[in-house]
């Protein structure tokens, strides 16, 4: 039996936790906040997106930076180990669109509540409202961790899992960065994902509210696109949100840093102009004596009428049996090519995750060891990981603290941290 610490309650905390403890190792999990799981609560907006039944393929196209390092840990803990280990904790889930996996209940609160109770089962001490300050090293070793009141705590082996940035209300407040920094270890630049956009036209400030389904977008810079996928999205006080727009966050967001990008919304993608132009003209014959402005209820939501009269430069009060081909053709076109401009992203207290992170380049993929510390080991959003929403960054986080967790060997302790010596932890 060795002992091992554990930084950060979160998924991949208490997976990595539970992974250690039971292979037979005393596990010590430090939580800086109150509660386990504080940030998983809210997932999901209080759902909790646990993973994804997709397979394989499907998963790895949906993560964004370095797919090819989670090989490892995705097979040695996949998603539907992840849904077997839920269940047999007592919650029952299922599956809705897009393959994404929830609790039956809705309630995230019983997905802690199931891990809490693993965690219990498996021997797993906790500290809450203790804070890890630092890292102890000896000969490049990592042999325990001094905490906030100066205490020193040593083991054999110790897990980083502190998360990201986001939501930093949560305990999210980037110490992993600095612990990893300190030992050595490259930081990828860290930057909000999965995170709403600001937009320069004032009349997206007018739908305010206002939610679109089924519609298409298209992201692009100059005449190269660089996003484009169907769904739904939300016109918000800024800018624009939504499921779609906070994917495409996650592929544009470095283009956006350099220059504005334009978006166009098909609020009609089932149609093409031609179908879509038989339907206008059988609405019209029903309006015909109607105002313009008063003619576009069975097309467009309430909120988006006035804004889209505007775009097509239609006198609003014409009679609808004045409109000439030429403006219906401009109509067609602000409703197949909505325009948007995006001028940046909203900052880390609104993104789901954290962007860039420890350089996995430094990390071992097979055992999630440090290449630099011997028995340090990371896990979730810490690492420079992340992917799409639908149930794939929380997949990551159990994987990775699966495989750190279970990837510290078996044996006698080591003597290293018997012997008194504590540094400043240093490549």
């Amino acid at each position: 039996m060795k002992k091992v610490i554990v930084i950060g309650g979160g998924p991949a905390g208490m997976f990595a936790a539970i992974a250690a403890a039971e292979k037979g190792h005393s596990v010590i999990l430090f939580e800086k906040n109150e509660k386990l799981g504080k940030k998983l609560f809210i997932t999901g907006k209080g759902r909790c997106n646990i993973t994804n039944a997709s397979d394989a393929d499907t998963f790895f196209s949906n993560v964004v930076s370095n797919a090819k390092f989670l090989y490892s840990a995705f097979y040695a803990y996949d998603n539907f180990r992840v849904i077997d280990f839920f269940e047999k904790h007592g919650v029952k889930t299922k599956t809705e669109r897009g393959n994404r996996v929830f609790p039956a209940s809705d309630h995230s609160s019983d997905v802690i509540a199931a891990l809490g109770g693993a965690l219990q089962k498996s021997g797993v001490q906790i500290h809450l409202f203790t804070r890890v300050e630092g890292l102890i090293t000896a000969e490049n070793r990592c042999t325990g961790v001094r905490l906030a009141d100066k205490k020193e705590v040593y083991a054999d082996a110790v897990i980083l899992a502190t998360g990201g940035i986001s939501y930093r209300s949560t305990g999210s407040t980037g110490d992993g960065y600095i612990f990893a920094e300190e030992c050595g270890h490259k930081i990828t630049e860290v930057s909000p994902a999965l995170v709403p956009f600001t937009v320069k036209e004032t009349y997206v400030f007018q739908m305010q509210g206002l939610s679109l389904k089924n519609v298409r977008i298209t992201i692009r810079k100059g005449q190269k696109v660089l996003f484009e996928d169907f769904g739904e999205m939300l016109f918000t006080h800024f800018g624009v949100s939504g499921p779609l727009m906070l994917s495409a966050s996650s592929l544009v967001g470095k283009e956006l840093k350099k220059q504005e990008l334009d978006m166009e919304i098909d609020l009609k993608p089932a149609l093409s102009e031609n179908q879509l132009d038989k339907r206008i003209l059988r609405d019209f014959e029903e309006n015909k004596n109607k105002q313009f402005k008063n003619s576009l209820q069975g097309l467009l939501p309430s909120k988006m009428i006035p804004v889209v009269v505007r775009l097509c430069g239609v006198d609003p009060d014409k009679k609808i049996h004045e409109i000439t081909k030429e403006e219906r053709k401009k109509l067609i076109q602000v409703l197949k090519a909505f325009p948007v401009t995006l001028t940046g992203l909203r900052d880390f207290n609104e993104a789901i995750i954290t962007k860039g992170g420890v350089s996995v380049k430094e990390v071992n993929p097979s055992t999630m060891e440090s290449k630099r510390i011997a028995g340090l080991y990371f896990a979730g959003e810490v690492l420079d990981l992340d992917a799409m929403t639908g149930g794939f960054n929380l997949q990551i986080a159990w994987s990775t603290g699966y495989l750190a967790g279970n990837s510290i060997p078996k044996g006698h302790p080591s003597m290293t941290h018997s012997c008194g010596v504590v540094s400043k932890c240093i490549e």
